[in-house]
């Protein structure tokens, strides 16, 4: 079992292949937190120590005992209300209007299996590959009980958290912050790795050290964001790629969220991470059930790298669901950037033609397909074919396409209505607006209001009845703003609002995979403003980002991948000069970048050269015959694109009887000094012949050598190269 409890010492112990997570039962009933990381035998109380610390107060029961204090000791899921002044994870107003809960072991369940949560996306496994540990705490004095939720991926080095809050006094409470987990440190010196950014450069990776006081990153913009990834690492200061303990938490929600991390005044570090407290409130009736979205936590002693690679295996093999987890996508053209709003039936169905002749296998239909949307300005809303503009019905166009032999797909944003648009004019009231007050607009578009049941439906039932009658075999799920003026006409206490949308999106989403389980469907939020493990529950790949630059997404995908696996990372080759850097680089150098995540191209292949072309061909062909290196096997940063000349990247097969090592030149200067690259994941005792040009190398002399990166004239040149072990 990889879960343990010691009946005398009141001790859980969760156990995976090489981390091991430690807590306790104590005397007064608290739960205590003693040990996470590298695997460890035995009980790991003897790390807590007690004395009589000035201004960090007792519990009551401790008596005379000056020494116990919740101010100092670590603790699972630490609340407001027994004297500890660190980050709570839960925060309670009570029915009196005080602020106040004690939290004590009441019973616990361990279970083969993983845990679900209620209209929530979370990890799952069969009862076989996962256990479960769900121990309840309570709140004698207000009735509250909260089940905190354990499970654990043996194999993948991954537990999850979740909290579950249900309510069984007699006075409506009201809950004003929940976390789903909190890990405290009784030493070390650590730093926090973030991915910060903003729309068109996402998840650019920092590190900061850990000092006192508390650094926070969240989002306010009622989606993940573009501006803060819901994903963090603690990392020993020390730690590297390949060395060093390493923390991550990993937030299964689309919405709002918070993590905090804290050096108190005796040097011990607390992280938490859940739902963004400010402006949330909900009320909680006699009977009602409140569920904190799951965090993945995962260690690795061996550095950053090891860390990521437990995060792919997890996130590939037990998040993402549907037909196309683990086969290969088809790569498809996106007409966005090559026809914009401007296109008619008969000009796609010309890209199409071109593409179909080049290898292109599915066709994707952007913005501008339905209503009165000619602009960015009005339609949105009206999810109905505009048949003028096609010049035939949508169906027609669908099966002219799947006659040259290609798949088809259309873009979407639900969430959105346009002011100009038959559904606003209709209902006006479905979207989220402040009464009395004017609208911010973002996009010229406004947010429909998801958090009501009928609103849903109603868009729901919009979108299927154009899929029904196509056949659609891609959708394209996108959201172009932030939320704001957030208050919905249902319900009383607004502070519930951002959850209940969030809730309702996920429930749409269900709906939809659950009806159209054979189609892919993409997440997008004006490119990676919503890219977190809650969408890859329903989306197995999304939009990266909105920026399509080779070199920009070197940095953006190069940030992606410490949290997220290849087969998640939506990514084309598109025009050059590129339209949203004006920069060039060469066609191949866009197609090594773009296969490092689901291939695709986005621009008009019947305006390119000849010669563009025969590399178009060439490149399809490279993808599929490297989808599973790419997509199923080990990922290895081998450099930073934001640090180094060269970025570079290696797929190793997980028997390591094949790599794939990828290479972009960042910098060209006259008189080059020659740059070498160290390769990772090899066989060492084995020798690898290079596919192309029939080289032999040692995988010892790849590893601890390296090899030199060929010389170039230009800017951005790139390589690819494909190293078989020699058997």
């Amino acid at each position: 079992m990889a879960i343990n409890y010691q009946e005398k010492e009141r001790t859980f112990t969760i156990n995976t292949n090489r981390t091991s997570y430690q807590m306790k039962i104590d005397r007064y009933g608290f739960l205590l937190h003693l040990y996470y990381g590298a695997k460890v035998k035995g009980s790991m109380e003897y790390l807590l120590t007690y004395a009589d610390r000035g201004f960090s107060g007792n519990p009551y029961d401790a008596g005379t005992d000056r020494t116990y204090s919740m101010d100092a000791l670590p603790q699972e899921y630490p609340v407001q209300g027994t004297g500890d002044y660190r980050t709570p994870c839960l925060v309670v107003e009570n029915a009196d209007g005080s602020y106040s809960c004690d939290l004590r072991y009441k019973s616990h369940e361990i279970s083969r299996g993983k845990y679900g949560l209620p209209g929530l996306p979370a990890m799952y496994a069969g009862e076989d590959e996962a256990e479960t540990l769900a121990v309840t705490l309570e709140d004698r004095a207000s009735g509250l009980t909260v089940t905190l939720l354990y499970g654990v991926f043996p194999q993948q080095d991954i537990i999850t958290r979740a909290v579950k809050v249900e309510h069984h006094g007699n006075a409506e409470v009201t809950l004003k912050k929940v976390q789903s987990a909190c890990l405290d440190f009784l030493h070390g010196d650590y730093d926090m790795i973030q991915f910060y950014g903003r729309h068109a450069m996402e998840r650019n990776f920092q590190r900061t050290p850990v000092a006192h006081g508390t650094q926070v990153i969240g989002s306010r913009r009622g989606t993940s964001s573009h501006q803060y990834n819901p994903f963090l690492i603690l990392a020993e200061r020390g730690a590297s790629e390949d060395a060093g303990g390493c923390y991550g938490l990993s937030f299964v929600y689309s919405g709002e969220f918070k993590a905090e991390v804290e050096q108190d005044q005796y040097e011990q570090v607390r992280v938490t991470m859940g739902l963004q407290d400010e402006r949330f409130s909900y009320g909680l009736k006699p009977g009602d059930i409140f569920y904190g979205p799951e965090i993945v936590l995962s260690f690795s002693e061996d550095g950053l790298g090891s860390l990521s690679r437990n995060y792919h295996h997890g996130f590939r093999n037990h998040l993402c669901r549907g037909k196309y987890r683990n086969i290969p996508r088809p790569v498809l053209l996106n007409n966005w950037e090559a026809t914009y709003f401007d296109f008619t039936g008969e000009k796609i169905l010309e890209i199409a033609k071109q593409a179909s002749e080049l290898g292109v296998e599915m066709l994707v239909l952007d913005d501008g397909w339905f209503g009165k949307r000619d602009t960015d300005d009005s339609g949105l809303g009206d999810w109905v074919v505009n048949e003028k503009k096609l010049g035939k019905p949508l169906a027609k166009l669908v099966e002219e396409v799947n006659e040259l032999g290609m798949k088809f797909g259309i873009w979407v944003e639900p969430e959105m209505v346009s002011e100009d648009s038959d559904l606003y004019r209709a209902h006006p009231d479905w979207a989220l607006a402040i009464p009395g007050r004017q609208p911010v607009r973002s996009r010229n578009q406004l947010v429909l209001d998801f958090s009501r049941p009928e609103v849903v439906d109603y868009i729901f039932e919009q979108l299927c009845m154009v899929l029904d009658k196509t056949n659609i075999e891609y959708l394209k799920w996108d959201m172009n703003r932030s939320i704001s003026d957030v208050y919905s006409a249902i319900w009383q206490d607004q502070g519930e609002v951002r959850y209940r949308y969030v809730l309702g999106l996920y429930d749409f989403l269900e709906r939809l995979v659950t009806r159209y389980p054979d189609m892919l469907i993409e997440g997008c939020s004006g490119g990676g403003g919503r890219f977190d493990a809650g969408m890859l529950y329903y989306t197995p790949q999304i939009w990266c980002s909105d920026n399509t630059d080779a070199i920009d997404r070197l940095r953006i995908q190069y940030g992606t991948s410490f949290g997220y696996p290849v087969s998640a990372v939506g990514s084309h080759v598109s025009a050059v000069p590129n339209h949203q850097t004006g920069r060039y680089t060469p066609m191949k150098t866009r197609g090594v970048v773009a296969m490092a995540g689901s291939f695709g191209y986005e621009l008009d292949l019947n305006k390119i050269t000849e010669e563009e072309k025969t590399c178009v061909r060439e490149q399809i062909q490279e993808y599929h015959k490297y989808w599973n290196l790419i997509h199923n096997g080990e990922y290895y940063r081998l450099t930073s694109p934001f640090e180094d000349e060269v970025a570079a990247w290696l797929f190793v097969a997980e028997n390591q009887d094949e790599a794939l090592l990828n290479m972009v030149k960042l910098e060209a200067h006259g008189n080059p000094v020659t740059s070498y690259v160290r390769l990772k994941g090899l066989d060492k005792k084995a020798m690898y012949r290079d596919e192309e040009t029939g080289r032999i190398y040692p995988g010892a002399g790849l590893i601890c050598g390296g090899i030199p990166v060929p010389a170039s004239e230009g800017e951005y040149q790139a390589w690819q190269m494909h190293l078989v072990k020699i058997r």
